[in-house]
């Protein structure tokens, strides 16, 4: 059973360790006389699964629920099929600004908390997206109906004031992931994600590329006072038409650890080489910004809605895998059928995808959690 194991990170390595993945990040600059901070160790590890060829697989809300279950004790769809837990499950933090018990797909902060707990016992990594409210409207992430952007990014103003104490709550959240020992658990933290679509308040057409940065400065300036230490930042554009979009509206090197991808599948068999064709601008594009800074890469969200291609995972998902030094990929989650209606992006168990999905997981580059370490 391949398992994704926790690289022990000594003092030694710290500078090969910085200069490859981006030291710059205020969060994980060390000294002769000080530990990797939880940040710094996640890096080391992600770096060293890529530096092996290696890509840690990941499912959004894997054990929250799946197709016909929910909130179950230890179920997860993918644990059914492929015989092991994803290595990576992501969680998303939207209506944690409003202050919420749960977020905006029902599942509760708490619960999320423990999840995140688990995971990271068996060995597995753990990523959090956020989808915000929009801080004008009050409409959810998708209301586009009026951009807040200007004011948001404005000191002074209530908007600017209101999305403080927001990104406020989402850091306090981080803060509070810690193990048994009390050690602070690290993440992977997606912020301000697909802002080159403009399906988001925050998206291409609701902005100018400068407001986009400092929406990023500002949510790393309220981490950053709180002494945030266990979050690594990824960034991740989705949809670009040329390699140039992709750096467009990038933060700057000190803000970002990781450089993500968000591309979606649509269309079934007919659209996999328009996918692959995206993706792989994507990815040449984060590979092109990674020469010149040292960052890692990611396919940080991705699937194919439904499966409506029986071997999706290893006709159309792997070859981009083998052909890009990917730390990480992770597809969206698969929700109650009852609810959402054909809406899972991993098999459950008896779908017709299941042998291709073991065979992907099965594969020596894939790394699962499993269970033990």
């Amino acid at each position: 059973m391949k398992t994704l194991f926790i690289s022990a990170v000594c003092a030694a390595s710290l500078g090969i360790m910085a200069a490859g993945c981006g030291g710059a990040h205020k969060n994980t600059e060390t000294s002769a006389d000080s530990a990797a901070t939880p940040a710094a160790a996640l890096l080391a590890r992600l770096d060293s699964v890529a530096a092996r060829g290696q890509v840690v697989f990941g499912h959004h809300d894997d054990t929250a629920y799946g197709h016909d279950w929910q909130y179950e004790q230890g179920r997860s769809d993918v644990l059914e099929t492929a015989g092991e837990y994803p290595g990576m499950m992501n969680w998303d933090l939207g209506l944690i600004e409003y202050g919420d018990t749960a977020n905006l797909d029902g599942v509760p902060f708490d619960f999320m908390r423990e999840e995140i707990r688990s995971q990271h016992a068996r060995g597995g990594i753990n990523g959090i997206s956020w989808h915000p409210r929009n801080p004008v409207s009050g409409g959810d992430s998708w209301d586009t109906s009026v951009s807040p952007m200007a004011e948001a990014v404005q000191a002074g103003t209530a908007v600017n004031d209101t999305l403080r104490a927001w990104i406020g709550r989402t850091a306090d959240f981080v803060l509070s992931l810690t193990d048994d020992s009390g050690a602070r658990i690290p993440v992977l933290l997606r912020p301000w994600h697909e802002h080159t679509g403009s399906w988001f308040w925050w998206g291409n057409d609701h902005c100018t590329p400068e407001q986009y940065k400092a929406l990023w400065h500002l949510t790393r300036e309220v981490f950053d006072a709180r002494g945030v230490d266990n979050a690594v930042w990824v960034y991740s554009p989705d949809r670009i038409a040329t390699p140039e979009e992709y750096t467009e509206r990038y933060p700057g090197d000190e803000y970002v650890d990781i450089l993500g991808a968000d591309a979606y599948h649509f269309g079934g068999a007919e659209a996999a080489d328009e996918f692959s064709a995206r993706v792989r601008m994507q990815l040449d594009a984060a590979k092109a910004l990674s020469a010149s800074n040292g960052k890692i890469i990611a396919l940080s969200e991705t699937g194919s809605e439904g499966l409506p291609m029986a071997d999706w995972y290893t006709t159309v998902l792997m070859p981009v895998l083998r052909d890009y030094p990917v730390a990480y990929v992770c597809v969206w989650r698969n929700a109650v059928d009852s609810v959402k209606p054909g809406h899972f992006y991993a098999p459950y168990a008896g779908h017709p995808a299941t042998a291709d999905f073991k065979a992907f997981t099965d594969d020596e580059k894939i790394l699962m959690a499993g269970f033990n370490d």
